[in-house]
């Protein structure tokens, strides 16, 4: 399921500034336990951390130094006062290598760990000194273990041991829908070989390779591009080495003295244009006056943070663009400011997003310069300058590349029976990304306890601050998980609930189909969507640009996490805000009768005849949830279209985006039950003399959701 903040970015233009960077990030809170986060630390008690743990990973702090470009940090020393401007570009190694990371962020009481989440570094003091050093105490060669025999029977893999192997491989699959079948498929679809399938990655590319050669073995029709099981849904934007900025027959380099950022794809140089002074953003009585902008290169100054010193932060692309539409470019005044290793890490690596029109909307350029360019450009120190002042000529060009992305959509059709409503689709979906890997390994039975007593709704969960009862428990969990196997280092999100689960159940049901004597009436539409970690790219994608008419489409079941909903299991919260945990037959919907009374009449009809035995919770279904469950996943971008909907997901779980995720700790039971449910629901559908009635409201299909 993808993060509440990222879903509510990508609706917004390419050129706006996000507030999270989507992309193969986890959940900052699994990072508590990765080697790199000792120097992640409130720096004013970085010495005592040090000097806390001297015999960590068998001498591998010998000789550790912690260093800044400012001096202004020592492993012996460091006051209160250096974290509003030391900090940028600290870098913490030792001779064995074992041990290093670089600051990317810096203010008093926060550090970033990764783009989604930004956790309290006060909290993290104790917590590294008491628990975080396991991640250092363990060699790299248990990054994974042995493969162990298949358990006699399936069980429920949900309590602090499993009997579940870490490594499975199944007999063939049966036209049942089997729990076997469903443990075979997963553990293939979520092994570490798949690299956490993270779109826009070849990753992504293996795991819908065993997708699609899966539906041609069973038989079914290709309903991608071109007669292949595929839609390419995915680009990539880069910043092309042509791009130039040159002012009064000054060079200035890229990357290193301006930093250029995608307006769009409307070619639109600098030709000798005259720079000004527009102002400092934030202070919106200094700003230039728009009619004075035209044609012109606005230099801006960069805001001030608390501390009155600039912050690269405190600007808004969105704002200034909108504000200075007719200017030629806006060059902020910000590079200088930028801790190192930012502007690689934020704004040279491009992430993937959904194929886009051409936007033909001609937009001025945008980049960031240092003060160096900035002064060459008003003749003078941008911090005297006054607005409206004049000064050299501009030539400036920033030229952007696309080519297309890896990551498909997986789409395939089983005809109906009957002549006329075989051209009528009952849709099943799940989505087949998942985060991707880190590039420094935690410790797998650590993150495992931390999260379940700290953090027990994963990403989901406010940043962690356990007490001194948890950390006893969280040991005492952790201790009781060494006994039963050697300790493992881990850095692949798997995703095996997060979607493993919902894509290995719509291969299972679309098995049961294809093997099935008899069909349906109307055709089923099998899809596995790509990018909805990152935003819904693949379903936004998928429904905007139909392979199969969109009005032919008569309902689409979504399942995205159908595999845990253990008594456990922290699944979400009620809207009051108490706690809801799983329990047997534990199963949310979602969406279920907002557009369409009948639909989720219907499947609490079938649930009730099948005698399935699931057990429905809607609350968090209700109107203004905090959690926005229903704009969360791809089901939400059939409904904007008024197709009526029903969301299946067994709710959250401490291992939600975490390298814990994995096929070992699923209950293949409920999985069973959820998938038996989905195809018995969409049989009934099928078969409906009539479309099933939308009773309410549509949504503006280009509109924002709101749960």
């Amino acid at each position: 399921m993808a993060r509440a903040g990222v879903i509510a970015e990508h609706r917004k233009l390419l050129w706006m500034e996000r507030s999270q960077r989507p992309g193969s990030a986890p959940g900052a809170t699994s990072a508590l336990l990765e080697a790199s986060v000792f120097c992640e630390l409130q720096f004013q008690n970085i010495s005592a951390v040090l000097r806390a743990t001297p015999d960590v990973a068998n001498g591998a702090l010998s000789g550790l130094s912690v260093t800044s470009p400012s001096k202004a940090v020592s492993m012996s020393h460091a006051t209160p006062d250096v974290a509003n401007g030391a900090l940028s570009g600290l870098s913490v190694t030792s001779p064995s290598r074992q041990f290093r990371c670089r600051t990317l962020r810096r203010t008093p009481d926060q550090m970033t760990f990764f783009p989604y989440t930004l956790l309290d570094m006060r909290d993290l003091n104790s917590a590294l000194m008491r628990f975080g050093v396991l991640a250092l105490a363990v060699p790299a060669t248990l990054m994974a273990q042995a493969p162990k025999s298949a358990p006699a029977g399936i069980r429920r893999g949900t309590a602090p041991t499993t009997s579940l192997p870490l490594k499975f491989v199944g007999p063939p699959t049966t036209g049942a829908i089997t729990a076997r079948d469903l443990m075979s498929r997963l553990y293939r679809f979520a092994d570490d070989s798949m690299m956490g399938r993270l779109a826009g990655t070849p990753w992504n590319d293996k795991g819908t390779d065993f997708i699609a050669s899966e539906l041609t073995r069973l038989g079914l029709e290709p309903a991608g591009e071109n007669g292949t099981y595929f839609q390419n849904a995915l680009v990539r934007r880069e910043v092309s080495d042509a791009s130039a900025l040159t002012v009064g027959g000054t060079s200035f380099k890229l990357w290193t003295d301006f930093v250029p950022r995608d307006q769009g794809t409307v070619d639109r140089p600098v030709n000798g244009a005259t720079a000004v002074f527009g102002g400092t953003f934030g202070d919106t009585a200094s700003y230039l006056p728009v009619e004075q902008a035209a044609g012109k290169v606005v230099v801006m100054r960069t805001g001030r943070g608390a501390d009155g010193k600039p912050d690269h932060n405190r600007i808004n692309r969105f704002q200034l663009t909108q504000r200075y539409m007719k200017a030629a470019a806006i060059a902020v005044v910000g590079v200088d400011y930028m801790p190192a290793g930012y502007i690689d890490a934020t704004y040279r690596i491009f992430g993937v997003t959904e194929k886009q029109p051409a936007d033909t909307t001609p937009l001025p350029l945008y980049f960031y310069v240092t003060n160096a360019a900035a002064r060459a450009m008003l003749g003078g120190d941008v911090d005297s300058a006054r607005t409206g002042a004049t000064g050299a000529t501009v030539q400036a060009a920033v030229r952007i590349a696309e080519k297309e992305a890896p990551g498909r959509n997986v789409i395939a059709i089983l005809r109906g029976s009957d002549p006329t409503l075989r051209n009528e689709y009952v849709a099943i979906g799940a989505h087949n990304d998942h985060i991707g890997f880190s590039t420094e390994p935690a410790e797998h039975d650590s993150v495992y306890a931390f999260m379940r007593i700290a953090a027990p709704q994963g990403a989901d969960n406010a940043p962690p601050k356990p007490t001194e009862a948890d950390w006893v428990r969280i040991n005492a969990l952790k201790d009781s998980l060494r006994k039963a196997s050697p300790a493992r280092m881990d850095s692949i999100y798997n995703g095996a609930d997060d979607d493993g689960s919902g894509s290995m159940s719509v291969l299972e049901i679309a098995e049961r189909f294809a093997t099935a004597k008899t069909r349906p009436k109307r055709s089923i539409l099998f899809i596995w969507h790509v990018g909805e970690e990152l935003g819904l790219f693949g379903s936004e994608y998928f429904t905007d640009h139909p392979t199969v008419p969109r009005e032919s489409i008569v309902a689409e079941l979504n399942m995205d996490m159908v595999g845990r909903g253990a008594a456990t299991d922290y699944t979400g919260v009620t809207k009051a805000g108490d706690a809801i945990h799983g329990g047997a037959g534990y199963v949310q919907l979602i969406g279920a009768r907002r557009l369409s009374t009948e639909l989720g009449d219907m499947v609490e009809r079938v649930n009730r005849v099948q005698q399935l035995g699931l057990r429905f919770d809607y609350s968090l279904d209700a109107d203004g949830h905090p959690q926005n469950i229903y704009c969360r996943s791809d089901h939400y971008e059939y409904a904007r279209y008024g197709i009526p909907i029903v969301f299946f997901t067994t709710g959250g779980h401490a291992d939600y985006h975490q390298v814990t995720d994995e096929p070992q700790y699923i209950d293949y039971d409920r999985m069973t039950q959820i998938a038996k449910l989905v195809q018995a629901s969409a049989v009934e559908i099928a078969n409906l003399g009539h479309r099933v009635v939308v009773d309410k409201p549509k949504p503006d299909p280009h509109g924002r959701c709101q749960q």
